[in-house]
């Protein structure tokens, strides 16, 4: 079950105005999928279909951490992102 300090993490990070560039993007993506549905499930994406194969990429290299733990690692970066 996702906090309220993630949830308000993920919202915050919607909002932003600017675009973090694709490592930051990359990097939410994995966190959030580890944090809400755990290690990486399914078939690897094939070479020609690139934004699936890096997001996929991006989260199996978390195998192995806990959702909370993710979840503590995406509100670090949001806050990075977000910190006026």
């Amino acid at each position: 079950m996702a906090s309220t300090e993630f949830e308000s993490a993920v919202a915050a990070v919607k909002q932003l105005t600017e675009d973090p560039g694709t490592d930051i993007k990359l990097k939410l993506y994995a966190l959030y999928k580890q944090a809400t549905e755990g290690d990486a499930t399914g078939k690897r994406p094939g070479f020609t279909e690139f934004v699936g194969r890096a997001k996929y990429d991006a989260w199996a290299k978390l195998s192995g951490t806990s959702p909370e733990a993710a979840e503590a690692q995406y509100v670090a970066v949001a806050q990075d992102l977000t910190a006026p």
